[in-house]
């Protein structure tokens, strides 16, 4: 499975934590994590030594009774089937304990890592350095990585468990294929809803949104035609550049606005009844066609 963001958000977090300084964070936590180890490990010996004593005291318990005495021979059996039970369980949890245990270093390798803490970036980035020298590098410091696409809307949930035993959360905005899975959506309906308000055309909101970083989807840069598909999915108009109500009956320099159909007006046009401007004269009589807007 392909998630180059995904891969690019690890890698930043790795690099991160090979930084000089982080690395000897992370050895001086993993001595504390390894002296509580120790310690569990005594309360372990502990435990499985208790465990298996019971278990032996009932062994001896029941090999020493009389043949004759059958009832009191099997009440000490059952007895000595549960400690066995019991002390196989114990080291069952034990076994397992010990699976989950954190990695252990040894003082060569604490000190190898400190002094190489400068050349980890270098190594990395290095274009000799293939992509197995560095799937190894990365299982040296990251356990494991657990990814979730449905836990949060429009991003992918990453969880990631170090070999110190620690865990971290992050979040990458995935690549997403319609906007009901846009992480901003809301976000991004206020903004357009906005800008369109002000009066800006599809373009210049378009052109607002990717200078904010806002992206299309698809991850691509806002274009003039998808402001105008998500408007018309929002009910948001398009804001009128001349406005929307009618001419006055009369303008403030005393001229008159006709209330003509459109298609009268224009055929008075075209007759000669009005002379054009090529010609320099003009009907005192005619309206006035730079706001002979009809209604």
């Amino acid at each position: 499975m392909r998630a180059l963001p995904v891969d690019s958000r690890i890698e930043g977090i790795l690099l991160e934590a090979l930084t000089p300084d982080r690395i000897a964070i992370a050895i001086a936590a993993l001595g504390q994590i390894e002296e509580e180890a120790r310690q569990l490990e005594r309360q372990w010996a502990l435990r499985r030594e208790r465990a298996r004593y019971e278990a032996e005291s009932a062994r001896r318990q029941y090999d020493a009774v009389e043949p004759e005495n059958r009832l009191v021979a099997r009440s000490l059996e059952r007895g000595w089937e549960e400690k066995l039970r019991a002390a196989e369980a114990i080291e069952q949890d034990y076994e397992r304990w010990r699976s989950d245990e954190p990695l252990v270093l040894s003082e060569a390798d604490r000190e190898g890592l400190l002094a190489h803490g400068e050349d980890l970036p270098r190594i990395w980035r290095a274009s000799s350095t293939t992509a197995a020298e560095r799937k190894s590098i990365l299982r040296l410091i990251i356990c494991e990585v657990v990814l979730d696409q449905k836990r949060l809307q429009g991003q992918v949930w990453v969880k990631i468990l170090w070999q110190t035993g620690a865990t971290s959360e992050h979040s990458v905005q995935r690549r997403v294929h319609t906007y009901g899975d846009y992480i901003d959506i809301d976000k991004l309906r206020a903004r357009v809803t906005e800008l369109n308000a002000a009066g800006k055309m599809d373009k210049e909101i378009a052109s607002v949104l990717n200078a904010e970083g806002f992206l299309a989807a698809q991850n691509c840069a806002f274009k003039g035609d998808n402001v105008w598909l998500l408007r018309r999915r929002w009910g948001i108009p398009t804001v009128k550049i001349n406005g929307t109500s009618s001419n006055p009956a009369r303008w403030p320099d005393g001229t008159y606005s006709f209330k003509v159909p459109q298609q009268l007006w224009a055929s008075h046009l075209r007759s000669s009844s009005i002379s054009s401007p090529a010609d320099g004269s003009r009907d005192t009589n005619s309206p006035r066609a730079s706001r002979g807007k009809s209604t």
